[in-house]
């Protein structure tokens, strides 16, 4: 892989595009090379723009042939920092929008990799189903992109993240080479499962093209709560009781603390206090069921015994679809909520459900014996142990002296998370921000397992490079 672009391989790039499939337009290339967060900002010789699959393998053909890297990039909604080039091919996905095929039937929508999850909603809405998967960016991400990361979101407690809800890929691999795995099967049990190598890969192991995503049934009863609690652990035991109470029931269970809400509610238009009194915690419950009414019935048989038990304190019901919308806007809002706060440390990490209160409380002591004065904005999915556990520079702070301290409160986190079983990156990925930590906590037997086999598919090492082992 040699370290600058040839100039012919730049010529060659554009000859098999055309002209409205690439840009060295500084204006058209600026939005794709900075992170949303404004932590990395890259640069590149070529964007190029396919606008189908043949066009992927023709430009990945081109630079495997020269040993040239390429960085591939859906939405740019990644937080880790991988989807950013540093001198790389920047390989947009944007021009690949066609929904190609939905069959309720086999219940499978076929969706190139540069439609929006918001798109797929839309599409699946309209044949009367639904693809369960819930991000706060679904404007803008992708399904290239969130199959590449194996995106999570709010509703994994009852679906799983995406390598549940893919049953095939069509993608261009390494080599140039397309491979069309889409298949709608529910079981194929003839061998690896190459789809499972490339959900999750970050795009190391090869481009994806298009998706058959799995569609559900769209529910008759929903109900939709916020509720006070005093501690994460009181929130673990409401899930308890609620699995017990509801069975399947429970959409999504998200855990949230007082001060990022109110980070919410002074950044964000619109988000205001959704409880008469401050609590330390909040739960954000949704229960959905096939049978009118009984996803509200089970919901609130719930809150009865939960208040009666003492493990919240208050609650309230959405009445409307625009009240339960208002209430998932808080919850949705709180990443963006942190931003005019400065650079935090950002945790995306995983334990086992019934550690997340461990986790929080041993986190929260390190990160403050590090930081005193730091705030510690943590929220996320309670209901499968994903906790975003982000550190605020404390107000009026020196900014530069917090961020210094970045590494070594990630080592704290990290090493606490890992002491209980944990996962350093739940959802978001490895990327570049987090591959060098993850060699301190995998074991060499699976950091070389991983690398034989992105070596195997990707001998010059021109996908994402600077990504994974």
């Amino acid at each position: 892989m040699t370290a600058l672009v040839p100039a012919d391989v730049v010529s060659r790039l554009k000859s098999v595009l055309g002209p409205e499939g690439w840009s060295t337009d500084p204006d058209r290339l600026a939005p794709k090379l900075v992170e949303w967060r404004d932590r990395w900002s890259g640069h590149t010789p070529l964007l190029v723009l396919p606008k189908s699959a043949d066009e992927v393998s023709a430009i990945v053909g081109i630079c495997f042939e020269a040993g040239v890297a390429i960085t591939p990039q859906g939405g740019n909604t990644g937080l880790v920092g991988g989807q950013i080039p540093m001198g790389e091919i920047l390989l947009s996905t944007e021009r690949m929008r066609a929904v190609r095929l939905t069959d309720t039937f086999d219940d499978v929508l076929v969706a190139e990799a540069g439609v929006t999850l918001a798109a797929v909603h839309e599409a699946a809405a309209a044949v009367g189903r639904r693809f369960p998967l819930g991000l706060a960016s679904e404007g803008s991400a992708t399904v290239g992109g969130f199959v590449s990361t194996n995106a999570g979101g709010t509703q994994v407690l009852r679906y799983g993240s995406t390598r549940n809800l893919v049953l095939g890929l069509e993608a261009v691999l390494p080599n140039g080479e397309i491979w069309n795995g889409l298949k709608r099967l529910r079981k194929d049990n003839t061998g690896y499962d190459l789809k499972q190598l490339l959900i999750g890969g970050e795009g190391t192991l090869g481009v994806v093209t298009a998706a058959a995503l799995k569609l559900h049934p769209v529910y008759a009863s929903r109900g939709v709560a916020i509720c006070a609690v005093a501690t994460p652990q009181a929130a673990v035991e409401l899930l308890n009781l609620a699995k017990d109470k509801a069975g399947g029931a429970i959409e999504a269970f998200e855990l949230m603390n007082r001060e990022v809400l109110e980070l919410a509610i002074r950044h964000i238009p619109g988000v205001r206090d959704p409880l008469a009194a401050a609590s330390p915690w909040y739960v954000l419950a949704e229960f959905s069921a096939a049978e009118p009414g009984s996803a509200e019935a089970a919901m609130e048989r719930c809150l009865a015994e939960g208040l009666e038990r003492a493990l919240i304190s208050d609650a309230v019901i959405a009445q409307t679809e625009s009240q339960a919308a208002a209430f998932w806007r808080i919850r949705e809002s709180l990443s963006a909520a942190q931003k005019p706060e400065g650079a935090g440390w950002k945790h995306d990490v995983a334990v086992p459900v019934s550690r997340v209160a461990e986790m929080i409380e041993a986190g929260s002591r390190a990160v403050l014996a590090l930081a005193p004065q730091a705030r510690v904005a943590a929220f996320g999915h309670v209901g499968d142990g994903n906790i975003h556990f982000n550190i605020v520079r404390p107000a009026g702070g020196d900014e530069a002296a917090f961020d210094a301290l970045r590494d070594a409160g990630a080592h704290a986190v990290h090493d606490v998370v890992m002491a209980l079983d944990g996962s350093i990156s739940a959802e978001h990925g490895l990327g570049s921000m987090k591959t060098e930590e993850a060699r301190r906590y995998k074991s060499p037997v699976e950091v070389a397992a991983m690398a034989a086999i992105r070596l195997a598919l990707d001998p010059k090492r021109i996908m994402n490079p600077r990504v994974l082992f």
